[in-house]
């Protein structure tokens, strides 16, 4: 039996949904395929693992992924930026620039 770790049922905890204005994403397809590709390299380390493949090569493609990953993050944080966080602060909306502001904090780390 094999576990999928992509699995929403496998995730540590839930991702709570917040939507309080149509979200508009004009890179959506972009983010969709640089997260499918990084998913499907993802899917090889893992095979390189279970093929006792060496470490130095696995370190290299989890660099490759991790860089495929924050390049996904930042077209999304590009969009954050210039469509909900603009739309936050035409509304004066605090709520929302205060959780927007939390999501940059996180991805920022």
């Amino acid at each position: 039996m094999s576990i999928d770790p992509f699995s929403s049922k496998n995730l540590r905890r839930p991702v709570p949904v917040v939507q309080s204005h149509a979200n508009y994403h004009p890179n959506k397809k972009n983010v969709l395929n640089r997260l499918a590709r990084a998913i499907g390299h993802l899917k090889g380390i893992r095979t390189m693992v279970e093929d006792d493949v060496d470490c130095s090569e696995i370190l290299i493609q989890l660099s490759a992924v991790r860089s495929a990953l924050n390049n996904a993050g930042k077209i999304i944080l590009t969009d954050h930026i210039n469509h909900c966080l603009l739309h936050a602060y035409e509304s004066g909306d605090k709520e929302m620039i205060a959780r927007l502001n939390d999501a940059i904090g996180k991805f920022l780390k």
